[in-house]
């Protein structure tokens, strides 16, 4: 099928660059076939013409995608940079901000926790922003309900402490387990259980669902960093690439 459409668009091209030597409406019908049969014994005598087509047209896919989703960024600039709920962590005035959906019993985003720490290790001008994205059952929902009822009642330092105990956190989450990780961070417990499940935790959640679904991000994790959306696990060095492209691009 590929084949045919390149074939399609090539004789496309070629009727096109020949419509201004003759009118192509008024040509025979043995006019056609001759005219065919040379573009034709043409596209078989120089295959490299279709694979040259097949590399513009996917060149030309890759920029509309490229622009599209720089669209569905700035779009979502608020919701995605400045929503008022998300931690934020690394340098709050840095120059690049990298927002990472995640999910606490993804593999994947705990691999992913390890590089996102090194790059802001490593680059102090670096802002993150974590988006509670629970997607793989009922756990996940705990232990982002948690989360996020720990940073609304102890703050973001408590967040934080919270957030890398459960990203290297091995086994099941359930409730006996979050209230152990409360006595040992010393935390109020029975506050942030109330918490867990008020209103405003599941609106969070939710809001997160839902942007995450606008951005067309299905799984985790997911990185916005700068004005480029990066879909699934990326090593440190990939990581790094990206911001250093978008330090030069904002010049």
């Amino acid at each position: 099928m590929l084949r045919v459409l390149c074939l399609s668009f090539v004789l496309f091209a070629s009727s096109i660059s020949m419509a201004t030597a003759f009118d192509i409406e008024a040509m025979t019908d043995n006019e056609r076939a001759i005219f065919r049969s040379e573009v034709r014994d043409y596209l078989l005598e120089n295959p490299e013409i279709i694979l040259e087509v097949v590399a513009l047209i996917e060149e030309r896919r890759a920029q509309q995608a490229a622009e599209a989703e720089l669209m569905l960024v700035a779009d979502n600039f608020e919701e995605i940079f400045n929503d008022g709920h998300s931690y934020i962590g690394g340098n709050p005035d840095g120059d690049i901000t990298v927002v990472e959906f995640l999910d606490y019993q993804c593999g994947f985003c705990k691999r992913a926790f390890p590089e996102v720490t090194a790059l802001l290790e490593g680059d102090p001008n670096v802002r993150l922003i974590v988006k509670e994205f629970p997607i793989l059952g009922e756990a996940s929902v705990l232990a982002s309900r948690y989360a996020i009822a720990t940073k609304e009642v102890h703050g973001d330092e408590a967040y934080r402490g919270v957030h890398d105990s459960l990203m290297v956190a091995r086994g099941g989450i359930n409730e006996e387990a979050l209230e152990r990780l409360s006595d040992q961070m010393d935390l109020d417990h029975a506050a942030i259980l109330e918490e867990m499940y008020s209103d405003d935790t599941a609106a969070i959640i939710e809001a997160n669902r839902e942007l995450a679904s606008t951005l067309q991000v299905a799984g985790t994790p997911a990185f916005v960093i700068g004005d480029q959306i990066v879909r699934g696990f990326i090593e440190l060095p990939q990581l790094r690439e990206v911001v250093r492209q978008e330090r030069a691009d904002q010049g």
